[in-house]
């Protein structure tokens, strides 16, 4: 069975991935789902887990995944599988509690594809109707093979019912999709062709169709690549950012790119001090960018305060080194193929008391450990302190 969830990215090979919903209940309730109108279900799903602190299963002694070694690259490497025939089989629908978790990729019958498998999921949420989604993965049509495309979904009724129309460019190798939206209900795909080079796509339709925004490998970027999108009405308004982890396409080190015509073209990259990765940017409502990540061990928050200026280069004004109790963990144990988790950095856009609140969240391994913990932490000060 191969199945899609709706979490964060992780180098796996995991097939049984289910999409999680929360009932209709909670969106009603929500002020601001997703830190900013539902604009991110992903950070909305980050939020319900701050309080949990989960434990990840002990797996006996693994591996630490050094975020500066050697490891295997997104480099096209079995061919594409021959699919003689598509066999399918009900779709999954598994209720936890007050969730009930809905298959995203099954056929023009809402059923499973059996062989099919998919992982690096990615969700975004329409803004200004709830009850669209979308979702990019790495789509795998077998699991005789790893050769993978970039696999999409979408949904009208708020995750009931999923259309799998098929990937980006059939029979191109693509990986570490990343989705985001905007505040007019724009949808944006960030895809790694395996030169490490990438394409932006943009959908004005939620997510039924998408444009490749520029020529293959365009787009800049890089390996474990994320981007954000400034959603304020100030002079970055429209811009995005995004970042790497230094397996890029300038082949340099972990690296910083802006566009600021909607993703269609972008600047050269720019070295992000301490080289954080491994994690997430967003912008605050002042429009200041934050990217958080994994350097040389510790963990850092980054800001640039000028970032939104478009005839600017952009600098980096704020270093903060953070403890998050461990580090990022990989290769060995619950995941032998990839890592076992990264970071997830959020901000607050509520305009309450909390607002410009910064949250960094990620599995780590904390010291003489061999397993995870979900660490969290807050900044109450625009990232000069955690």
């Amino acid at each position: 069975m191969g199945t899609v969830l709706t979490n964060h990215r992780a180098d796996s090979s995991r097939q049984g991935l289910v999409l999680a919903e929360a009932p209709a209940s909670t969106f009603q309730r929500s002020n601001h789902s997703a830190m900013k109108k539902c604009s991110s279900l992903l950070h909305y799903l980050l939020l319900l887990t701050l309080p949990m602190f989960a434990t990840a299963f002990a797996q006996g002694p693994s591996p630490l995944w050094n975020p500066r070694a050697a490891r295997p690259l997104e480099k096209y490497d079995n061919p594409p599988a021959y699919i003689y025939r598509l066999e399918t089989s009900p779709r999954m629908i598994s209720p936890h509690g007050v969730f009930i978790s809905y298959q995203v990729n099954v056929d023009a019958n809402g059923n499973n594809i059996v062989g099919y498998a998919a992982n690096e999921c990615s969700i975004s949420v329409d803004p200004t109707n709830t009850s669209k989604m979308a979702i990019g993965w790495r789509q795998f049509d077998s699991v005789s093979s790893n050769f993978r495309q970039g696999g999409w979904g979408y949904t009208t009724d708020a995750g009931v019912t999923w259309t799998f129309p098929g990937v980006l460019e059939p029979g191109v190798f693509r990986s570490d999709p990343v989705t985001n939206s905007d505040e007019a209900g724009t949808f944006f795909y960030l895809s790694l062709l395996q030169t490490f080079c990438e394409n932006m796509y943009r959908s004005t339709n939620g997510g039924q169709s998408w444009t490749e925004l520029q020529a293959d490998g365009l787009a800049g970027g890089g390996d474990k690549e994320w981007f954000a999108i400034d959603k304020t009405n100030g002079p970055g308004h429209g811009f995005q950012y995004q970042s790497n982890d230094g397996a890029d396409c300038s082949g340099n080190g972990v690296q910083f790119q802006r566009s600021t015509d909607g993703g269609v073209t972008w600047q050269p990259p720019i070295d992000i001090p301490n080289e954080p990765t491994t994690g997430t940017l967003d912008v605050d409502t002042n429009g200041n960018l934050f990217i958080g990540g994994e350097g040389f061990s510790p963990f850092y928050c980054v800001r640039s305060m000028n970032a939104q200026f478009g005839g600017q280069t952009p600098t980096f004004d704020q270093i903060t080194q953070v403890d998050m109790g461990g580090v990022i963990g990989g290769f060995g144990g619950i995941n032998p193929d990839g890592l076992w988790g990264q970071l997830f950095l959020t901000i607050d856009h509520s305009g309450t008391a909390t607002n410009n609140n910064i949250y960094m969240l990620a599995s780590v391994v904390p010291p003489g450990r061999s397993t995870t913990d979900v660490m969290f932490v807050r900044s109450t000060d625009d990232g000069a302190t955690f």
